[in-house]
């Protein structure tokens, strides 16, 4: 081969090169999540002083997804204790911010983040939500639970079908909106000193049977989807299946999955452990396509 055209084949295999490596490399885009305590990655005083930390799933979600051809910038504007009614009218600062999130002072969440998406058109790559734990887990203390997650339901299914509306108006309709559900917290409930075995059975059909079809339905009618941890953190597994524990003694499995996830039975917080929020981000992360 002539030594002329060596040089040229040479200099066309170094300018491919940085062009083929930037083919490779996926564009960043921002990955919003918007929602609760969940949603900042709460954790309680027994692991570090209370409050938002980055063993959340939404902190994980980034580094999870990268296998699958995706590079995220995360933008937090969840606040801890929010619910769905306050995520959509509180415009006081949040008194439970997550870490390294934007201050929205004088906005509802809801408006900072749909003014935020509009802003990045064309440059988020996801949405999350987490959000309506709240809502119910109240109840747990309510002279009539089933009468309090009756109209708990009726307050999640209006105005989450309004969150997903405004996220789906402002990101525009391609962009990936995720809601999730949570471990059943108080299937907890089953161990301890002041145990309510009926209550903890009552906590699992109400996710499986009220909660969790109404948040369905409410994503899906803006095109979002929702991942259900409930299911994936095993509370719809049979009762008489049981696991030895060495706090608690022999405990049905389902029992023993939320003791693994949440620090519920420990210490009555119904927070997720670094374990569980890794759990929701490998859930959020499995319903984006790879590329």
């Amino acid at each position: 081969m002539p030594r002329s055209r060596i040089l040229v084949l040479a200099l066309s295999l170094l300018l491919a090169g940085p062009a083929a490596a930037d083919a490779a490399t996926p564009k960043r885009r921002y990955y919003v999540s918007l929602g609760d305590s969940y949603a900042i990655g709460y954790q309680p005083s027994v692991v570090r002083p209370a409050g938002g930390t980055r063993n959340g799933f939404a902190y994980q979600v980034p580094a999870l997804a990268k296998p699958r051809g995706y590079r995220f910038k995360l933008v937090n504007f969840g606040c801890g204790g929010e619910t769905t009614l306050s995520l959509l009218e509180r415009t006081a600062r949040c008194g439970g911010p997550a870490p390294g999130g934007p201050d929205y002072a004088g906005r509802t969440q809801i408006a900072a983040a749909g003014r935020f998406l509009r802003a990045h058109r064309g440059k988020v790559g996801l949405i999350t939500v987490s959000i309506g734990g709240n809502d119910v887990t109240k109840c747990v203390r309510d002279a009539n639970p089933i009468t309090c997650v009756g109209a708990a339901v009726e307050a999640i299914k209006q105005n989450v079908t309004e969150i997903a509306k405004r996220l789906r108006e402002a990101a525009g309709r391609k962009v990936p909106i995720v809601g999730i559900t949570y471990p059943s917290v108080i299937l907890g409930l089953w161990v301890g000193p002041d145990a309510n075995q009926d209550l903890a059975r009552l906590s699992v059909v109400a996710l499986k049977e009220l909660i969790n079809p109404e948040l369905k339905r409410a994503y899906a009618s803006a095109g979002g989807k929702l991942v259900d941890v409930t299911a994936a953190s095993g509370a719809y597994g049979s009762l008489e299946e049981k696991t030895t524990i060495a706090a608690y003694g022999e405990i049905p499995l389902p029992v023993a999955k939320v003791c693994e996830y949440t620090y519920y039975c420990e210490f009555r917080d119904i927070h997720a452990r670094t374990s569980g929020h890794r759990l929701v981000a490998e859930l959020i992360v499995k319903t984006l396509p790879r590329r």
